[in-house]
């Protein structure tokens, strides 16, 4: 019962990981190819980083891929992984403690089993809308670990399989038994028929799609709708029977029961995806099953997570120094990203001047965004804030370099040393902050894995000496992005760095194709900021996903004034997305186009010629490197 891709929605981050992975993996894991004329004896040397250099195996041990380890190690991420993410880098070294227990404080919660559905991330995110908690958990997560949570009601998401398939996940029997409401959509409605007692068959009319859902009789779950719904189907099996205590609740010309219910044990199973953008009333359906039916209370709102997340920093801290007669001094790597900045007002809030933020400046940002950080943090937030001038040592590893994975690998191992040298200088540190999100603890937890909550190993913090092992606190652990970003304007922080599109870890790096130089930094930095400032005079920055420039190793003909020019190409990239694992590219106005090119051409000296790119990811990526 293959499920069809919903043209309007991206697949979820694990599922979209997986794929990327599969098809990335060998290029991205292979060692990057040392500079020969590099000093392989030189701690920070090229040679060293592609683990050829003779101290490298000795002081870095190895990746968990088996590679000669290097602190700039780079594991699969998304296009926006942030600067960060350099900090998340796993090595054959005893991982930071993490908190076993390290969930919000008894919010009312929705508990989503994921039978390995594209749109099962996509459940809990509009549960979230709705202002309740919600956790996505593996579909055969144990009852006991389910109670655990005391959940109010529990999601069943489609999937890919046939129920009556050898082998076809199922959940803990335990759900079936009424204890709390449970909702089926797609395959979690066809378990619940089969498991119960109904039938289950290949349908003689497979629906992928629209279609159109009559509601037959009102269960709780269709209050306020009207008879006839526009809805989204993906499935080609179908109920032909149902169990003993259930009744229709709607039906298509080709779905006898796209609706049913056992409303003794608070039963509900819908053939269709309320939780996609082709089916208009889909959240009111939700709302009716998780606020009305299962009388969930809308608490989960920034202002109360702000709240909670602030107290139980704070006490996690306190305990921790009074039990260890330390300071519970605290760090984080700021990137200048939205993760980062609002997991480091929120520490802030919690712990005060304990709290200090390292902002390594590696001279690959975009224009005024240092400038943007240093006076948010330092000077309207009152954070200590230490800036590291690093642009010459970035400059002068990145000499000659024209690999973007090999970019990659010495920005990240050059940004590891920087911050270890500069947490060296502040003394014992015990904590350090993480802007680690929800789609990071999940994306490994799929329907296969049957292991929830496993974190990507790109955040397991390692290469950092034996003497600076920190606690973590990942105040977003259990946040989507769009709440990050609500939780960061009801902190304070300026729209300009909160609603700030994705910005790739290596910066303007990997949209140099080529060489990386100061004079070609200065280049690309002018251009972007042409594009974003005409995107935004536009009114469009928000409905894009990213927008950005990139510089061309192309150079080509062309005239100014009376004299023929050969001048570099800069490409503009812009595309719409809904978490950046699929996107389209952005069909911008012609006249804003022409505004951004004619305004790089005039502006940007040894540029002539502007390009759009309109390719999709797949089968393209984000950025170009």
């Amino acid at each position: 019962m293959t499920e069809a891709r919903d043209p309007g929605q991206a697949p979820s981050v694990g599922a979209a990981a997986s794929d990327t992975a599969a098809n990335g993996a060998s290029a991205r894991n292979a060692d990057a190819t040392g500079d020969a004329t590099a000093d392989a004896d030189h701690p920070g040397s090229n040679a060293e980083i592609s683990g050829q250099g003779p101290g490298a195996l000795r002081d870095r041990g190895k990746t968990v891929h088996g590679e000669a380890a290097n602190a700039g190690h780079r594991v699969l991420a998304p296009d926006d992984a942030e600067v960060e993410a350099y900090l998340e880098v796993a090595l054959d070294a005893m991982p930071p403690e993490r908190m076993p227990e390290d969930r919000p404080t008894e919010p009312d919660t929705v508990v989503v089993l994921d039978f390995g559905s594209q749109f099962a991330q996509l459940i809990a995110r509009r549960v979230r809308e709705l202002n309740v908690y919600s956790e996505l958990l593996p579909h055969d997560t144990p009852w006991a670990e389910i109670e655990r949570r005391r959940p109010r009601a529990i999601i069943l998401s489609g999937g890919p399989n046939s129920v009556y398939d050898a082998g076809a996940p199922k959940p803990d029997p335990a759900i079936w038994r009424g204890r709390v409401p449970v909702l089926g959509i797609c395959y979690g409605a066809q378990l619940m028929a089969l498991e119960l007692g109904g039938d289950v068959l290949p349908a003689a009319k497979r629906e992928y799609g629209p279609a159109t859902v009559t509601i037959t009789a009102d269960d709780g779950l269709f209050s306020g709708l009207d008879r006839d719904q526009p809805v989204w189907m993906s499935h080609g099996d179908s109920i032909t029977r149902l169990p003993e205590g259930f009744h229709p609740t709607a039906q298509t010309d080709a779905t006898p029961f796209a609706g049913l219910v056992d409303p003794a044990r608070g039963l509900f199973g819908i053939q269709f995806h309320p939780e996609v953008v082709h089916t208009p009333r889909g959240r009111d359906i939700l709302r009716n099953f998780v606020v009305g039916i299962a009388g969930a209370r809308p608490e989960w709102t920034p202002a109360n997570l702000i709240e909670t997340t602030v107290a139980e920093i704070r006490t996690r801290v306190d305990a921790h120094a009074a039990a260890t007669g330390s300071d519970g001094l605290v760090i984080c790597a700021l990137s200048g990203g939205v993760d980062s900045a609002v997991a480091a007002a929120l520490v802030h809030r919690a712990v005060g001047d304990r709290l200090t933020c390292i902002y390594v400046d590696h001279g690959l940002m975009r224009k005024k965004e240092s400038e943007l950080l240093r006076v948010t943090f330092e000077q309207n937030l009152g954070m200590r804030l230490v800036m590291v001038d690093a642009r010459e040592r970035f400059l002068t590893r990145l000499a000659g370099v024209d690999d973007p994975e090999l970019k990659r690998k010495i920005i990240g191992d050059e940004f590891i040393r920087v911050f270890e040298e500069e947490a060296a200088k502040l003394g014992r540190i015990e904590f350090l902050t993480q802007g680690t999100l929800y789609p990071d603890v999940i994306e490994s937890a799929t329907s296969e894995t049957k292991a929830a909550q496993k974190i990507k190993t790109h955040h397991n913090v390692g290469g950092l000496p034996a003497d600076l092992r920190f606690q973590l606190i990942e105040p977003l652990r259990y946040l989507f992005k769009d709440e990050v970003r609500a939780v960061g304007i009801e902190l304070g922080l300026p729209e300009a760095m909160v609603l700030r599109q994705p910005f790739p870890g290596p910066g303007l790096a990997i949209r140099i194709i080529g060489e990386v130089t100061a004079e070609r930094l200065d280049t690309l930095r002018e251009a972007d900021w042409i594009v974003i400032d005409e995107i935004k005079a536009a009114g469009l920055y928000r409905s894009l996903w990213q927008s950005f420039a990139i510089l061309t190793p192309v150079r080509s003909v062309g005239v100014m004034g009376d004299g023929r020019t050969y001048a570099n190409v800069v490409a503009i990239r812009a595309v719409t997305s809904e978490d950046g694992m699929t996107a389209d590219w952005a069909k911008l106005p012609y006249d804003v186009l022409g505004k951004i090119s004619a305004r790089i051409v005039n502006e940007v000296p040894g540029v002539n010629r502007v390009v759009y790119d309109i390719s999709s990811k797949p089968p393209a990526t984000i950025e170009w490197e």
